[in-house]
C-alpha cells in the first residue's frame, strides 16, 4: 500500500451514492444481525442498512473512526477485526469492504481481502448474504474461496469517482447450505469463472435497477468478544507503570521548566535564541485563535552567481540559520511561518 493509504489504515469508504445502489440487491421483512468488520466512520454501513429492521455491528481499529460509527448508532468493538471472535452461523449480512494490502509477516504474506475474507465468511448463517468490496484485480486471490463457500455470485463494477480511481468492484452472494458442497472439477471451473472477470474491462456495471436480489434470512442479536490486548487502555495506564518510570530517566531528556522575569529587557536576538531553544513553545490563544506553537531552528543555504572582468562565472553558497514557527490550531488549519515570503503561484 502506498504511504497515504498507510496513514488512513486502509480505509478506502464506500460512497453514499454507491451504498444506496447496493442497498436496492438486498431485501429483508424480519429483524436481521448485520456486520461490518471494517465499519471506519460507518457512514457507508448506516446507509447500506437505511430502514432495515437491522441490528447493526461493526469493527473499527481506529479510535477517532470508531466513535463516529457508534454515534451512528452501530455497536462498535474498537479492535483489530482478526483478533475478535463471533459465533459461527449467527449473522445474517456482511458487509465487507477491508484494507487493501498486504500482510505484514516473515513468510507468506496473503493479501488482506482473502483474510479478512476466510475470517468472517463463518460468522454468516447458511444463506446469509455477503457484500463483498474489492479491488477489481484483488477477486483473483478470493476467487476459489469465494466459489467454494458462496453461491448466487453476481459481480458489479462500482461507478462512483472514487471508486473507479480504486478500481473498486461489489460482490454480491450468499452462503452455501451444508448439502450444496461442489465437486472438484465444477469448483475449479467456478474459480476460473470468477479469474476471468479480474481482469474483464467490460464488467457490468451496478446500475439504480440491478437484476438480483438478495433476501436476507432473519436472525437476532449476536455477541463480539475482542480476544486481543486493549491498547488504549495500556497507553493511558503506561505512564503510571514502574517500568515505564525506570525507563523514562533513561530514554527520555525531562523538558526543563524555566520561569522568571528578565533583568533587562530582552532585544531580538535574545527572543530568537529562546525561541529556538524551545523556551517559547505552548498553547496559546482562546476560542478558535487556540492553538500550539513551537519553534526550531532551520538551516538555509542562499545560492548566487557573480561574473569576473574576463567572462567567468563564480558560484557562491552561504549556509545560514533562520527560525521557524509551526502552529497547529484548535479547529485543525496547520500554518508554518518562516522568514522567507512565500512565492507567488
Amino acid at each position: 500500500m502506498r504511504p497515504r493509504g498507510k496513514t488512513r489504515l486502509g480505509f478506502f469508504p464506500l460512497s453514499h451514492s454507491e451504498a444506496r445502489r447496493l442497498k436496492r440487491c438486498l431485501a429483508a421483512d424480519k429483524p436481521f444481525a448485520a456486520l461490518d468488520p471494517c465499519v471506519g466512520d460507518g457512514a457507508g454501513f448506516a446507509c447500506l442498512l437505511d430502514a432495515f429492521p437491522a441490528y447493526r455491528y461493526g469493527i473499527e481499529i481506529d479510535a477517532f473512526r470508531a466513535e463516529q460509527a457508534a454515534i451512528r448508532g452501530i455497536e462498535t468493538v474498537h479492535a483489530d477485526a482478526l483478533e475478535v471472535r463471533c459465533p459461527p452461523d449467527s449473522l445474517s449480512l456482511v458487509y465487507l469492504n477491508p484494507p487493501y494490502d498486504f500482510e505484514v509477516g516473515r513468510t507468506d504474506n496473503q493479501r488482506l481481502e482473502l483474510v479478512f475474507l476466510e475470517h468472517t465468511y463463518r460468522w454468516l448463517k447458511r444463506t446469509g448474504v455477503l457484500v463483498f468490496v474489492i479491488p477489481q484485480p484483488r477477486l483473483k486471490s478470493c476467487a476459489r474461496m469465494l466459489a467454494e463457500h458462496f453461491t448466487d455470485l453476481s459481480v458489479y463494477r462500482l461507478t462512483d469517482p472514487a471508486s473507479v480511481q480504486y478500481k473498486q468492484i461489489a460482490i454480491l452472494a450468499a452462503r452455501r447450505k451444508r448439502h450444496q458442497h461442489l465437486r472438484d472439477s465444477a469448483l475449479l471451473d467456478s474459480a476460473r469463472r470468477l479469474e476471468t472477470l479480474a481482469m474483464k474491462s467490460d464488467l457490468e456495471a451496478l446500475s439504480d435497477a440491478p437484476q438480483s436480489l438478495y433476501v436476507i434470512p432473519a436472525s437476532g442479536p449476536v455477541v463480539l468478544n475482542h480476544t486481543g490486548i486493549p491498547l488504549d487502555e495500556i497507553e493511558d495506564l503506561l505512564l503510571s507503570s514502574a517500568a515505564y518510570r525506570q525507563a523514562s530517566r533513561v530514554l527520555l531528556s525531562k523538558a526543563r521548566d524555566i520561569r522568571g522575569r528578565p533583568l533587562t529587557p530582552l532585544h531580538g536576538g535574545h527572543v530568537g535564541l529562546l525561541c529556538t531553544a524551545g523556551m517559547l513553545n505552548g498553547v496559546f490563544g482562546e476560542g478558535e485563535d487556540r492553538h500550539i506553537a513551537h519553534w526550531r531552528s532551520v538551516k538555509f543555504t542562499d545560492h548566487w552567481e557573480e561574473e569576473e572582468e574576463d567572462g567567468a562565472r563564480i558560484l557562491h553558497d552561504r549556509q545560514r540559520f533562520s527560525h521557524e514557527l509551526t502552529l497547529v490550531f484548535a479547529n485543525g488549519k496547520t500554518q508554518i511561518l518562516t522568514h522567507e515570503k512565500k512565492e507567488n503561484e
